[in-house]
């Protein structure tokens, strides 16, 4: 007695797919043996099912019905199959099936199985031939009896089975054999000697140092017994387990303990504790830590890329450095030591380390040693859109080292890894001599769309009123070569009316696959007495005679139609529509344009949808509504709807895209590459960048184009069989034609939906055919990898990355690494020694021949010209000197104004300071101040051009009415190094006028360098709310279409990778220790994820000049929606041939303006030497409160940007600042790296220096230096050196020493990673202390400006109920400490300028709703009235609205409030909480008690 499956097991969750198979099977019989340990179920199917179903569902059995028992399922599977099935044919379907089972039982019995020829003389007979051998021989009747087992007894046929054994054919003889031989035994001896050099290495520095312990053992006898006497102590107390107690063994392999022996185990065994082992491998880092004691714990992780694990010993002090000098990363070890788990960490690790011993290098490092190399042609980097995971860098240098001639970088629609490709040609850091011939291809894999392709093939002017069949056919699949048409429905049409339909199903001698039968709901029951293909076509033809042919996707429809006309003798020419393309035309606001959307938007009704005789109907109906519609158009025959038709923007970005391999032979390709990148990112994107194939034949000059991967169009071609025609006009589209290893392309053997590949076989027929039509069309054929990784072990980090985005297919990757000639000759033998050779080293060789070598960043600079810049320059720079200093200018003014604008339009700077000058003046005159960033500030032609408020002359009084200036007196001279503002004030001595102070004293050397000709870099603080018109001017400057944003790429950061890497092994239950996961990780890190754009960047194009001439262009992140474009390239990879500006947007400025418009009092007039202000940087006295009213704090500079920080407001307590001076140099060293941590703070303590005397900004170093009397070229390269973090140079500490510079110093130096420029200091510190001004005198006015624009948390609630409720607020955060999250951090720092605000007696009003600004905070009377957005929950937005609701007047409700503002109910039910509302009403509803006295 049977039952249905899931009547036996009514609770078994299955996939989808495995539950749809068994919703027809059912169960005959359940067994199981005496002891219940294994379960046997009798499955009975009408279809048949793959292995690996069968495998998953034992598989689920055991685990949900047999959890945590010792049971073992077996399904054994019966098939009752239709008539359809043949021997013959089921093989043909089910011999993955067997594959699998045979590889699960026995691999002889499956390599003999794949090994065989098998063919069928009659339906029920097999001829099977083997080749010949003893394990053949003996294996065959296994194998003839799995035959018998599967088709007998699994599925009722009957078959004879006939074993036949032939010869095994010859290797064939290799050419060039023997040199290629010697080529590989020079290779081994060249990497022996190199070996043997390293070992001769350390036996030369053992040898000095026994040398050495000789010498001092000379007249030390006496010693040196008791030093004997302590080693062998100490050699006890090693064998005891103490720190590393060991000594060097007489084998000069051993680095550490004692020699050993033993074969190493691979990591990934050691899984537990497992007591002693022996492990080899790399070292990845190591690390030294100085523990108690004199001792030092060494912690090193190694890996033999099986696995990783962390290495930890413990050596005495004196040991660590010999130890240290084998032990580096690197370095390749052998070690033996225990496995345990550490107590701190919880990792298993190697510790007790009793041996270690160096190793060669134990990596297969693959060698291309063929005479001829190759050339690769298809390669991506980690720019490929999360694909590939190799460095442009490591590709290039991997091709040179083999010898290849060249090698071709080409990414998934980009060309963002040129710039790095470019630099492997530099002559620092580079891997390739400039002068070498070796050339890198740029190119790019491109996404490719056939836009050319009308909606009519082959049509001959037909008129659309004229005769035409709309038909539909159903298939076994999608390939007409192997699979068979099982229904025809048409109908025919004339004049636009339906006169005529065919029907019939069609037998097609085979089984109709499962998925076809979901699909279509057509079953083998339903054909088997079907007339064939041969009966019905000849009827069909007839009915279709001299009509059109029309079908929705014609180009599958027609493929089958014309396949089976070629096999049965008729001709195969059509004129045939397409109705897919037709709805493209005439209904372009659709997205997608399958047969029932298309219906459902023309209003025809589509029932039993894929069932031929239906979907024709519903095709000829929408049909004739097409033709209507191309009535109104006045389009009348074929030829004109194809005219009109022509594919537009928004066609291209629904059309399928195909990839193809765009090459750039020269300069001129270059450009016009870039240009497609241009265009597929900006008018043509959606989801990838699309190229039309008409964009790509305007700009065909000087570019290549293949036929790339089985994802091009002429593969698709070939597994759909198009017809000749077709695939004539793709080959000859192409300049050349690619065919990749079978491996590539083997996942479709596997795919179900793919019916023209179930073999390698298969595949190798492919690589045929596409190199039989280079024949035909004289095309040349190149063999590519398709690259994705460098070698067969990184796949894990391609598997990681896809897994991380979601392929469900990512743990199956294909071999896509770099081969050498060799491999590739190998995997191409089956096309013949000679086509392979052509193939792979001929036609690849002849493609990079033909492209020459290019630079893909252009070489020189392209600054933008404006008329008369350097004349302009020098007009406004002087017109303002004399302005300032008078006509006749003091010599030390004139001569600097002199010198640097000399060295500025000698060196063609002259246009940079006129487009900032212009754009400066424009902020000002539109009361915005500028504040400028780095070292610009020491040009004192920036200041007289207004490009920045820094005066760089040394420290000097002018007189503003008679222009007297004092810049030698012995009372100036003494405040050398200091600024202008910290002298006394003083009256003129010629008018009695008070004078200004100006001047920071900073050289001009730090902005050019000595010889002027160091790349200036101009950045500028615009208000933040300024800055998108100060972008916006800059087109005004150059003209529209000449600015671009400057561009960025976001790669894969660590902490992001490390997250793909745990998730991927977690997800798969998989353990991997923490080093192991870091290891893979840095494999993972650098792979491009978006684009971006530069916060201030612009890039500025010269007139006249394209900008595919040094970048192409896109939006950021691809954002179609936006109208901002970047470049395509990282800006930093340009920015040495165009000129950026830095036009960033700052706080500063933006509440400068907000404190000018508050009072009236122009910044400009505030006073840089007010001692009120001073003395916020040391007390609360001028704030007129105490330390303990605002917490403790001691200094009344919080909320002053720079210093209102715990950091910074610390170092001013540490360095006491007495002068302006001094607060320029602690910004520098708040602003520097590891200048003032452990560096100036440590000087200042030990009282080796002051804040004076120590190094805070890069200027201090030259200046410095050159005051020692250090030549001053080489006092301004240490100082670049130095504050880029490059440290010092021995030959530099040489010359430092020998200008008594003091040790402390030098030492100080090498600590720097990076330093602020005086200059900028110094603009920050202006901006700052005017700030400061107003806060002391314009209290009310500092506060709201600060609430308005600088704070980031501001609570209306939380902050403005009083000072009692807020530090309430602010203990229970502090209690907190650390678990305080980031919000509530942010909130404390506003909390404690509110408390501030509160101590000096200020306070708040209410927020009035009809009154309050959205963002900014207004003075009302001697109190602030808060912004609309502190409500919590009340966004930008929502703010704004309320301000544009309440000047419609009154709200009658908070209904109505409510709904105006569109403010959610939770924030209106927060504002009635704070009594926001008044006596607003909760409705419209007028009650009756409104009407009673």
């Amino acid at each position: 007695m049977e039952k249905d499956f899931f009547d036996v097991f009514p609770n078994l969750k299955l996939s989808e797919s495995l539950t749809e198979l068994l919703e027809m099977a059912s169960v005959t019989k359940v067994s199981c043996n005496p002891e219940k340990t294994r379960i046997r179920v009798y499955l009975k199917s009408d279809r048949w099912i793959h292995k690996k179903h069968i495998l998953a569902l034992e598989e689920q059995i055991e685990r949900q019905c047999f959890s945590g028992l010792n049971v073992k399922v077996t399904v054994i599977e019966r098939f009752h199959l239709s008539g359809q099935h043949t021997p013959e044919n089921f093989l043909e379907v089910y011999r993955p099936s067997m594959e699998l089972e045979l590889r699960n039982y026995n691999m002889l019995e499956y390599n003999l199985f794949k090994q065989a020829q098998i063919t069928f003389p009659d339906t029920h007979s097999m001829r099977m031939i083997l080749p010949d051998s003893v394990i053949a021989r003996q294996k065959s009747e296994i194998l003839v009896e799995y035959f018998h087992k599967v088709f007998c007894e699994r599925c009722g046929m009957d078959l004879k089975v006939e074993l036949d054994f032939v010869e095994r054919p010859q290797s064939k003889y290799r050419k060039n054999a023997e040199l290629q031989i010697q080529q590989e035994v020079a290779n081994v001896v060249k990497h022996a000697m190199h070996a043997k050099e390293e070992e001769e290495q350390p036996k030369e520095k053992d040898k000095t140092k026994e040398n050495g312990r000789k010498k001092d053992s000379a007249g030390k006898s006496d010693t040196g017994k008791a030093q004997g006497k302590d080693r062998r102590a100490s050699e006890k107390q090693g064998q005891r387990g103490s720190f590393g107690g060991y000594t060097r063994s007489s084998n000069p392999d051993v680095v550490y303990g004692r020699d050993f022996e033993g074969e190493a185990i691979l990591l990934e065994t050691i899984t537990g504790e497992m007591g002693e082992v022996i492990i080899r491998g790399k070292v990845m880092d190591v690390e030294a830590r100085e523990i108690r004691n004199e001792k030092t714990i060494l912690i090193y992780p190694v890996t033999d890329f099986t696995d990783s694990i962390v290495v930890k010993m413990f050596l005495r002090n004196e040991q660590v450095p010999e130890v240290t000098e084998h032990i580096k990363k690197g370095a390749f070890l052998k070690l033996r030591g225990v496995t345990t788990i550490d107590r701190f960490d919880s990792e298993l690790t190697i510790g007790s380390v009793t041996g270690i011993k160096k190793i060669p290098d134990f990596t297969d490092t693959r060698m291309d040693t063929s005479p001829q190399k190759r050339v690769e042609l298809h390669c991506h980097t980690k720019m490929s859109d999360m694909d590939g995971v190799t460095d442009a860098k490591a590709l290039v240098k991997r091709a040179y080292e083999w010898g290849h001639a060249a090698i071709a970088i080409t990414d998934h629609g980009v060309v963002q890894s040129f710039p790095e490709a470019n630099h492997c040609f530099d002559a620092w850091g580079g891997c390739v001599p400039k002068d070498s011939e070796f050339k890198v291809l740029y190119g790019m894999e491109a996404y490719l769309v056939d836009d050319l392709k009308g909606m009519v093939t082959n049509g001959k002017g037909q008129p659309m009123d004229g005769s035409f069949v709309v038909f539909d056919i159903e298939t076994t699949g999608f390939s007409p070569l192997t699979c068979k048409i099982i229904e025809i429905g048409a109908v025919r049409v004339e004049k636009g009316k339906i006169t005529d339909r065919f029907s019939t199903f069609v037998n097609p001698k085979v089984p109709i696959p499962f998925r076809i039968e979901q699909l279509t709901s057509i079953n083998d029951s339903m054909v088997m007495d079907a007339p064939p293909i041969e009966e019905v076509l000849p009827e069909f033809l007839k009915f279709c005679e001299g009509a059109v042919m029309v079908a929705h996707n014609a180009d599958f429809d027609m493929s089958f139609i014309m396949e089976n006309c070629r096999q049965q003798g008729f001709s195969d020419e059509f004129t045939y529509v397409d109705t897919v393309g037709m709805a493209r035309f005439l209904l372009p606001a659709l997205n997608r344009f399958k047969l029932d959307t298309v219906a459902k938007a023309v209003g025809v009704p589509l029932q039993n949808h894929h069932r031929a005789v239906d979907d024709a109907a519903c095709t000829a109906d929408i049909f004739v509504k097409f033709v209507q519609m191309l009535g109104e158009r006045d389009i009348y025959d074929v030829d004109e709807l194809n005219r009109q038709g022509a594919v537009s923007p928004d066609t291209v970005k629904k059309l399928p895209t195909y990839h193809a391999i765009i090459l750039a032979r020269n300069e001129t390709g270059r450009v016009n590459l870039y240009k497609l990148v241009s265009k597929s990112h900006l008018k043509y994107y959606h989801r990838r960048p699309r190229v039309p194939k008409s964009v790509f034949l305007e700009h065909r000059d000087g570019l290549l184009i293949g036929s790339a991967c089985e994802a091009g169009e002429l593969y698709q071609a070939l597994l759909r069989n198009a017809p000749d025609q077709e695939i004539a006009r793709l080959v000859n589209f192409y300049d050349y034609l690619e065919i990749q290893p079978l491996g590539n392309n083997k996942f479709m053997i596997a795919d179900e939906k793919n019916d023209m590949v179930n073999s390698m076989e298969d595949l190798k027929e492919l690589n045929r055919k596409i190199v039989k039509l280079g024949e035909q069309f004289k095309k040349p054929v190149v063999a590519t990898c398709d690259v994705h990784f460098m070698d067969p072990q990184d796949e894990i980090y391609r598997r990681i990355i896809m897994a991380g985005n979601g392929f469900s297919d990512a743990d199956d990757q294909a071999p896509l690494y770099l081969r050498t000639t060799e491999e590739m000759l190998e995997e191409f033998s089956y096309l013949g020694s000679e086509k392979a050779e052509e193939v792979v080293i001929t036609n690849t060789n002849k493609i990079a021949d033909m492209i020459e070598k290019i630079s893909p960043i252009h070489p020189d600079k392209f600054p933008p010209v404006i008329e008369n810049s350097d004349q302009d320059l020098k007009d406004i720079c002087f017109k303002k000197a004399h302005e300032i200093y008078g006509e006749d200018l003091p010599k030390i003014v004139e001569d600097r104004l002199n010198k640097e604008l000399h060295s500025i339009i000698s060196n063609g700077y002259a246009v940079m300071y006129i487009i900032a000058q212009k754009l400066v003046w424009k902020s000002n005159e539109d009361g915005y101040l500028v504040g400028s960033r780095g070292s610009v500030g020491s040009s004192l032609a920036a200041t007289m051009a207004g490009i920045t408020e820094v005066n760089p002359l040394p420290p000097h009084y002018i007189c503003p009415e008679c222009k007297y200036s004092d810049f030698d007196s012995p009372e100036v001279k003494k405040y050398a190094g200091m600024a202008g503002c910290d002298m006394p004030d003083k009256k003129c001595p010629k008018c009695g006028h008070d004078m200004n102070k100006e001047g920071f004293d900073i050289p001009f050397e730090t902005f050019l360098g000595f010889k002027g000709d160091k790349e200036p870099d101009i950045d500028l603080n615009f208000s933040g709310e300024y800055q998108g018109q100060a972008h916006r001017y800059t087109e005004v400057i150059f003209g529209k279409g000449q600015t671009f944003k400057a561009g960025t790429i976001g790669t894969l950061a660590e902490k992001t990778a490390f997250g793909y890497v745990k998730n991927y092994f977690e997800e798969r239950g998989q353990h991997k220790r923490y080093c192991e996961i870091n290891r893979i990780v840095q494999g993972c890190t650098g792979i491009r994820r978006t684009t971006g754009q530069h916060p201030g960047g612009i890039i500025v194009l010269p007139k006249g000049e394209e900008i595919e001439k040094f970048t192409p262009v896109q939006h950021p992140a691809n954002d179609v929606n936006s109208d901002i474009i970047t470049t395509h390239f990282d800006y930093h990879s340009i920015d040495g041939n165009l000129l950026k500006l830095d036009i960033l947007g700052h706080d500063d400025p933006t509440m400068i303006r907000m404190l000018e418009d508050l009072t009236g009092i122009s910044a400009k007039t505030v006073p840089l030497d007010q001692r009120d202000v001073m003395s916020l940087f040391a007390s609360t006295k001028a704030l007129k409160i105490t330390p303990e009213d605002i917490g403790g704090c001691k200094l009344g500079c919080l909320g002053i940007p720079e210093f209102g920080t715990d950091f910074a407001m610390q170092m001013l307590i540490d360095t006491k600042p007495k002068y302006f001076s001094d607060l320029v140099r602690i910004a520098g060293l708040s602003h520097g790296t590891d200048v003032w941590l452990g560096n100036a703070q440590v000087l200042i303590q030990e009282g080796k220096a002051t804040i004076s005397t120590a190094i805070c900004t890069r200027d201090d170093i030259m200046i410095y230096l050159i005051g020692k009397g250090v030549e001053s070229g080489l006092a301004f390269t240490i100082m670049e050196s130095v504050r880029k973090g490059k440290g010092l140079r021995d030959e530099w500490i040489e010359e430092m020493k020998a200008h008594d510079v003091p040790d402390w110093y030098i030492w100080s130096c090498k600590l720097i990673k990076y330093m602020f420029p005086k200059a900028h200091a110094a603009a920050y510190v202006m901006m700052a202390y005017r700030i400061a001004w107003y806060k002391v005198f314009q209290p009310l006015a500092y506060y709201a400006a600060f609430f308005s624009i600088r704070a980031t948390s501001f609570s209306y609630e939380l902050m403005c109920m009083g000072k009692e409720r807020l530090e309430y607020y602010m203990e229970e955060i502090r209690k907190k400490g650390d678990s305080a999250t980031k919000k509530e951090q942010d909130t404390l720092k506003d909390m404690r300028i509110v408390q501030e605000m509160y101590a000096r007696g200020f306070d708040f009003v209410p927020i009035d709703i009809y009154k309050a600004d959205a963002h900014r905070f207004q003075i009302v009377g001697d109190k602030l009235m808060p912004a609309l957005d502190t409500i919590e929950g009340l966004g930008d937005k929502a703010a704004e609205a309320v301000v544009e609701a309440a000047k419609e007047g009154k709200f009658l409700s908070k209904d109505d409030f409510r709904m105006r503002t569109k403010v959610s109910k939770t924030v209106i039910d927060l504002m009635d909480d704070l009594k926001l509302f008044g006596d607003i009403p909760n409705s419209n509803q007028m009650s009756l008690f409104d009407f009673t006295g």
